[in-house]
């Protein structure tokens, strides 16, 4: 019982959050030439352009409005091991992940959890996190970042 109402909240929740994400922004300027919404598409994994970085590389996907979200966000994240994605931050976005390949450890909310290809994570609006590549072997990992109208009105916590 306690898990259905669990889900439950996160299903109200989500449809509360596209409801939220398609009504207007208080002040915005109707004027402003706004990017179309993404259309829908069908990428291959090689047509994605590959950027290196210090930690490994990253294939940057969508950064562009949608017809329900003021931005989606997305690349796909090769990390080397040994190492942080990153120092443990928040944001007032949110973010889904997809781990495709590799083993990493998870730091949320001061909690830490190893997973592996599979594993999905979530991040709500300002919990404190960060992803270790833990493993032998590079990780990929799938991030999906979404903005919606409530996003801008969100102070990043310190």
């Amino acid at each position: 019982m306690k898990k259905t109402n669990i889900r439950l909240f996160h299903v109200i929740g989500l449809l509360a959050l596209g409801w939220l994400a398609q009504a207007p922004s208080a002040g915005a300027d109707s004027t402003a030439k706004k990017p179309a919404p993404l259309k829908s598409q069908v990428l291959a994994w090689e047509s994605m352009p590959v950027k290196q970085t210090a930690l490994g590389n990253v294939r940057p996907i969508f950064n562009t409005p949608t017809a329900t979200l003021a931005k989606l966000e997305s690349h796909v994240t090769t990390l080397n091991p040994g190492l942080d994605s990153h120092a443990v931050h928040r944001h007032a976005h949110e973010e889904l992940i997809i781990i495709k390949e590799g083993t990493v450890e998870v730091t949320l909310n001061d909690e830490k959890k190893t997973v592996g290809p599979g594993a999905i994570l979530f991040y709500a609006s300002n919990d404190p996190h960060k992803i270790k590549n833990v493993g032998t072997t590079p990780a990929v990992y799938h991030v999906f970042t979404f903005y919606t109208a409530e996003t801008a009105k969100l102070a990043v916590k310190k």
